[in-house]
């Protein structure tokens, strides 16, 4: 790596360590360096909270005059909830940024490099992009979509079982990969599940790492209303719960899960529950993002919808067989394979005894 590529992956590893927690902003760190001297850092925390740039710049005082800024994603040019970075970083004297990726927000989208470039200053974009554009695929994804990006995770065997015949799935996966799979649920803004899920294992759907980290909204897919009003979904306020069902419920029952404080039933105009509606819904209520988690027809619904962005797959090596046993993938599948939904792995690791790969789809 030169110099540029050094200072800025730095910033891209302080910024992986707010992915989760800024939404529905984009996760962004920034570095100021004068004089071969980092003399300051920032990140952004939280959205409403000032801009990575800004806590670089608070740090760098005096020294930010003449000095360079790496930042991890485009500054902002227009005010919003905090004045604009661009302008911060021209008053604060430095003379050239450095940055990763341009904002697909088209408030920003270039107009913060031009705004720079206008004021004087040397402006590089494009140092580790695709490093840095990972970061913030959901933000990215939700910008340009208005729809959460959806992380499809599936814990199976080496045969691609998730459940013996007999239903038994815990636990198939060993400790490391299961904390690993709780740090998507820290990282995400709501996590799915259908109801058979819900009536099978009564889950909390919340966080543990170690006892700490963010609890997602929790979605359930639940076309008749079954989930039980003695489940932990609906009596744990952990989190908020939200329900989709269709239009065929009594009201009246509806009410009753409204009255729960964290609770909330949204009725389709639809009999059946179909995930591109449940998607838009989410994307209104600006949720950038969802882990799905919910057992093979739901997980099926998903990939024929060519909902699902990217792939989180743990195997365990361990053989179930039968013909009986469950599958990640259940539902009707694809009919032809040309049909058949195209991943591009972009990592693979070991956890403990178990291979975790994550792939994304194509074009997308």
């Amino acid at each position: 790596m030169n110099r540029d590529e050094n200072y800025m992956q730095l910033a891209i590893d302080m910024a992986e360590r707010t992915i989760g927690q800024t939404s529905p902003n984009p996760a962004v760190a920034a570095i100021v360096v004068n004089n071969l001297q980092v003399v300051g850092v920032g990140v952004h925390v939280k959205a409403g909270e000032p801009h990575a740039e800004v806590h670089a710049l608070r740090m760098a005082g005096d020294k930010a005059k003449g000095a360079t800024i790496y930042v991890t994603l485009e500054p902002c040019s227009h005010y919003g909830r905090t004045p604009p970075c661009s302008k911060a970083v021209i008053d604060a004297g430095i003379e050239r940024v450095v940055i990763a990726t341009q904002d697909p927000n088209p408030k920003v989208a270039g107009k913060g490099v031009e705004m720079l470039r206008e004021a004087g200053l040397e402006v590089e974009t494009g140092i580790l992009k695709e490093k840095s554009d990972r970061l913030n695929d959901a933000f990215f994804h939700y910008i340009q979509s208005g729809e959460p990006y959806v992380y499809l995770k599936t814990a199976m065997s080496l045969d691609g079982k998730i459940a013996t015949s007999t239903g038994e799935s815990q636990w198939i996966t060993g400790e490391e990969a299961r904390q690993d799979g709780h740090t998507y649920r820290h990282r995400s803004d709501a996590i799915l599940v259908g109801i058979g899920t819900v009536l099978a294992d009564d889950p909390s759907l919340t966080t543990r790492l170690d006892g700490e980290g963010a609890n997602p909204v929790r979605v359930i897919m639940d076309t008749n209303l079954k989930t039980p009003l003695q489940s932990k979904v609906c009596k744990d306020d952990a989190a908020p719960t939200i329900l989709f069902t269709g239009n065929e419920v009594d009201p009246d029952r509806v009410e009753k899960y409204n009255e729960i404080p964290h609770v909330e039933v949204i009725q389709l105009s639809t009999p059946t529950v179909e995930v591109s509606e449940v998607l838009k819904q989410l994307g209104q209520k600006r949720i950038t993002s969802l882990l799905v988690e919910g057992g093979g027809t739901v997980a099926d619904a998903f990939v024929r919808a060519g909902k699902v962005n990217q792939l989180i797959s743990y195997i365990a090596p361990k053989l179930i067989g039968g013909k009986e046993a469950l599958t990640p993938l259940e539902g009707t599948g694809f009919q032809r394979l040309q049909d058949a939904m195209n991943l591009k792995v972009i990592s693979t690791e070991m956890l403990g005894e178990d291979i975790k790969i994550i792939a994304i789809r194509k074009g997308g």
